[in-house]
C-alpha cells in the first residue's frame, strides 16, 4: 500500500483516540493496522472500556509486536465461538449472533471474565463479588501477558484511560504523562461495566468503566491544547449517533445503546472549533500588542486563554450491517470479531486513500473535521 501524502508543514502530534464498545473493539484494532502499514503511529493513544484494552496494548508495546499483541488478544477472546454461520443470508446471520451473544452470557469471554462461582446473590453485601454477574481476573491475567507497563512508564507513548469513581459519581483520567505508574487495575477499570463486571479498587477508591458518563475520551484530548502544538486526532468509534427509526422491541434497544454510548462528536467538536477560533484570535492580537509595564491580571488572564495550535479531528465510525443485533457489543464469535477487524482495517485505508486526507493543509480557522465515511 502505498504511503500517505505528508502532513501539513510544522510538528504535528498524532493523536489515536478509542471508544468503549465491547467486542466491536476489533474495528480499532484493524484500524490500527491500518495505520501501521504506512507508519502513521502514535504519540498518543486514549481509551475508554475496550478501547482502554486496545490502547494499553499499543502503547504497551513496541512498534514491531503491536499488531501481533491486538491479535493475540481478539484471537483468544473468540477462541470459544470459531464456527462460521451454516446457512447465509440476513435471517439466519442474526440467529448466529444472538446464540453467540447468549453463549457468552452463559460462559463468559476467553481471557476477559468468566461467571462468578459462587455467584453474587450468595455473596455477602458489599463485597466485590456481590456487586458483578462475572468475575474480571482473567483480564488482568491477559494484559500482564500482552502489556508491558514498564515500557508504558517509559513514555514512548502516552496512554490515557478514563473511568467513573463509584462513589462520587466523577469522572477520572489515569494518564501515564501525570506523574503516575499505569497498571493492569487502571484499565480494567475503565473497562468495568455494571452489573456484569465490578467495580476496581485503586487507592481505596472504586471505580466503574468511564462509558457511564463518557463513551469517548475526546474531550480529555482537547482540553490538552494548552501547549500550542499542532494535533491530527484519529477518532475510532464504535457506536454511531445517527440511526433509522426502529421498528420492533429488538431494534429499540439497539438504538438505545448506541444513542446512549455514541460520541456526539460532531456536536463536541462544533463547541470546540468555536472556542479555538476565539483563542487563536486572542493570541494574533496579543502578539500585536506591547505587553503592559506593570503586573496585569487580565493580561496575564488572556496569555494563559490563547494558543495558536490547529487540530485536525479524522472520525471513523464503524457502520453497523444489517444483521447486527443489540448484542453485537458482547457477541465475540470469531466470524464477528474476523469481519469487524477487515471493517476497521478498509475504513482507514480507504480514509487515507481520500483526497481530502491525501491534500489536507494545516486549519486555517484552528480546527478542521475530516468524516470521510459519509
Amino acid at each position: 500500500m502505498s504511503e500517505p501524502s505528508s502532513a501539513p508543514s510544522g510538528k504535528e502530534k498524532f493523536v489515536l483516540v478509542l471508544q468503549g464498545g465491547g467486542a466491536l473493539g476489533a474495528y480499532q484494532a484493524g484500524a490500527y493496522e491500518a495505520l501501521d502499514e504506512v507508519g502513521l503511529l502514535p504519540e498518543w493513544v486514549a481509551g475508554i472500556s475496550i478501547g482502554a484494552i486496545n490502547a494499553a496494548i499499543i502503547a504497551g508495546n513496541p512498534r514491531d509486536a503491536r499488531v501481533g499483541r491486538l491479535r493475540v488478544f481478539w484471537e483468544q477472546a473468540s477462541s470459544w465461538l470459531q464456527g462460521d454461520p451454516p446457512i447465509e443470508g440476513t435471517q439466519y446471520r442474526e440467529m448466529f449472533n444472538y446464540m453467540s451473544a447468549a453463549a457468552v452470557s452463559t460462559v463468559g469471554v476467553p481471557g476477559f471474565f468468566e461467571p462468578r462461582f459462587p455467584p453474587a446473590s450468595v455473596m455477602p453485601q458489599g463485597s466485590l463479588g456481590a456487586l458483578s454477574v462475572y468475575d474480571s481476573s482473567p483480564l488482568k491475567a491477559t494484559l500482564e501477558e500482552l502489556v508491558s507497563f514498564a515500557y508504558i512508564a517509559q513514555k514512548h507513548v502516552r496512554l490515557s484511560v478514563g473511568a467513573v469513581n463509584v462513589r462520587t459519581g466523577n469522572f477520572a483520567y489515569f494518564d501515564s504523562y501525570d506523574h503516575m505508574e499505569i497498571a493492569p487495575e487502571h484499565i480494567m477499570a475503565s473497562g468495568a461495566l455494571p452489573p456484569g463486571l465490578p467495580p476496581v479498587v485503586i487507592e481505596g477508591e472504586p471505580y466503574w468503566d468511564g462509558g457511564l458518563v463518557s463513551n469517548t475520551p475526546l474531550q480529555y484530548i482537547l482540553d490538552y491544547t494548552d501547549d500550542d502544538s499542532d494535533k491530527c486526532i484519529f477518532q475510532l468509534d464504535l457506536f454511531s449517533a445517527r440511526g433509522a427509526m426502529p421498528q420492533n422491541l429488538f431494534e429499540v434497544a439497539q438504538r438505545e445503546k448506541e444513542i446512549r454510548y455514541s460520541s456526539r462528536t460532531r456536536l463536541n467538536t462544533d463547541a470546540f472549533a468555536e472556542s479555538q477560533t476565539i483563542r487563536r484570535a486572542v493570541r494574533r492580537l496579543l502578539d500585536k500588542m506591547p505587553p503592559p509595564t506593570q503586573p496585569d491580571e487580565d493580561w496575564d488572564l488572556l496569555q494563559k486563554f490563547a494558543c495558536d495550535s490547529a487540530v485536525t479531528i479524522v472520525h471513523l465510525i464503524y457502520r453497523k450491517a444489517a444483521y447486527d443485533v443489540h448484542a453485537q457489543d458482547y457477541e465475540f464469535s470469531r466470524f464477528s470479531v474476523e469481519e469487524h477487524w477487515q471493517a476497521g482495517r478498509n475504513d482507514m485505508r480507504r480514509t487515507l486513500r481520500h483526497r481530502r486526507w491525501r491534500e489536507r493543509i494545516k486549519p486555517k480557522m484552528g480546527v478542521h473535521v475530516l468524516d470521510l465515511g459519509d
